[in-house]
């Protein structure tokens, strides 16, 4: 099961989240976003891929920040039209595109979306741009018909993790952890993060 874990700022916590076996690590440049990303660069590992995370940007912001950062995705998490998605897409850009979930309603608008993007990432909806700390309720997404892979969010955090391993859906293929794992905006317990890994790998999941 693949985890990424989002809204990362300091190079320290950044090296001690990496060393915990995750796979994505998502970077916000969101500048209204309290783990909005400033640094002059990210060093990671190889073999951890850059997700930037964008909130209603156009190509000619996002671009240079993909370029800049050396990222290996872009995660769209606003109200980003299935036309850009696209067009991104067929420059050879990867797409993330995150759907604000509380009904079944909000699962049918991924229909426009599923042949623009690489992965969904399925987040509560709240009144903000994700980070709320709430979970949705996950049996709707029992919905979702559709053929593209995707990572659940939203509040997820350790003392969830029975519940997360009774939830079961063809296209799941990760977790996606944000706020639960905060000490602070930003600021990510590398132990709890650990943890949850390493019960997530004794569950053979």
């Amino acid at each position: 099961m693949l985890i990424k874990v989002c809204g990362m700022r300091q190079a320290a916590n950044i090296r001690d989240v990496a060393a915990c076996g995750i796979q994505w690590m998502g970077f916000i440049f969101y500048p209204k976003s309290p783990r909005y990303f400033q640094e002059t660069s990210i060093e990671l590992p190889d073999n951890i891929r850059k997700v930037g995370v964008f909130v209603n940007a156009d190509s000619a912001e996002m671009l240079p920040i993909y370029n800049r950062y050396k990222l290996d995705y872009l995660q769209l998490h606003g109200n980003e039209s299935p036309e850009l998605c696209q067009e991104l897409r067929e420059k050879g850009y990867r797409i993330i595109k995150a759907i604000s979930v509380s009904t079944e309603e909000d699962i049918r608008k991924t229909e426009a979306y599923e042949p623009a993007v690489d992965y969904f990432l399925f987040d509560t909806r709240c009144t903000g741009y994700g980070g709320s700390g709430q979970a949705f309720d996950w049996s709707v997404l029992k919905h979702y018909k559709g053929q593209t892979p995707f990572l659940l969010s939203g509040g997820i955090r350790l003392e969830l993790l029975p519940q997360l391993l009774r939830f079961s859906h063809p296209q799941l293929i990760g977790f996606d952890l944000n706020s639960g794992f905060e000490s602070a905006p930003g600021l990510k317990d590398a132990t709890r993060i650990q943890s949850f890994i390493n019960q997530l790998k004794q569950t053979n999941v």
